[in-house]
């Protein structure tokens, strides 16, 4: 069945003249009956206020979703496949679009929104740190706190797998420089970028992370193994990202 599905996508796609590729609307479409197999994505929901509890109270642990898959729209760095200058430098503006749109509750519609979006980042950037490439995670968390005037953001340093899947099941998304190589993500062009970011928005019931990674236009739901992810974060530190420091941004 899925085969003739496929035959009939193919052939409605090459009656209307490819309208459905040019606009990448296409490959979504492909990419939601043939990607992989993920849970059902979940909008955000903000954690309910808790009042102070007058008397001291025992440390609960936190419950952890059996799997989970935020509804975090995606982008490419590259929205209209253009991989030159400033686009290939664009993985931190594309997280941060990405992250914020989800917790504010909007939509990334399509190619021409997203670059916009993004070159208004890259000018907030080279307005508050005089450059916009290779953005570490704290000036990414100033992108969100003062780019987007958002206050829910949080720097974690040395996080766990189970201190990003805690996040995660809270309904935050959650961002993370890599060491871009060290992810072996075959869509890249290779050897991968030496610096990247990303935002990771779930987990499967096998424990792979399931991620909106910028640096392909295959990167909805793109799956990571977590011992592979987990080594692979490295903030900038300086151009030395294999010995940067592990650190992830929290977001909601």
């Amino acid at each position: 069945m899925r085969k003739y599905i496929l035959i009939f996508i193919i052939g409605a796609l090459v009656a209307g003249g490819g309208f459905l590729f040019f606009t990448g609307r296409g490959e979504n479409l492909i990419t939601k009956l043939f990607g992989p197999d993920v849970p059902t994505a979940v909008p955000y929901q903000p954690s309910p206020s808790v009042s102070i509890p007058t008397l001291a109270s025992p440390k609960l642990t936190p419950q952890l979703a059996q799997e989970i898959n935020l509804d975090i729209p995606f982008t490419s760095q590259a929205p209209h496949r253009n991989w030159e200058l400033p686009y290939k430098e664009f993985c931190e503006e594309a997280s941060s679009l990405m992250a914020i749109s989800y917790v504010t509750g909007q939509t990334i519609p399509n190619a021409d929104f997203a670059n916009a979006k993004m070159l208004e980042i890259k000018a907030f950037e080279e307005k508050r740190f005089g450059y916009y490439e290779d953005t570490t995670a704290e000036e990414t968390a100033i992108i969100l706190k003062e780019f987007y005037k958002y206050p829910k953001v949080k720097i974690v340093a040395n996080p766990s797998i189970t201190d990003i899947k805690t996040a995660l099941s809270q309904s935050k998304a959650v961002i993370v420089p890599a060491a871009g190589r060290k992810l072996g993500n075959p869509y890249y062009t290779q050897p991968g970028p030496l610096y990247h970011m990303l935002v990771i928005k779930g987990y499967t019931k096998d424990g792979r992370f399931i991620t909106n990674d910028p640096g392909t236009r295959r990167g909805a739901d793109f799956i990571y193994d977590p011992a592979v992810l987990w080594n692979a974060i490295r903030d900038w530190n300086g151009g030395d990202v294999d010995t940067g420091k592990k650190v992830m941004i929290v977001v909601g």
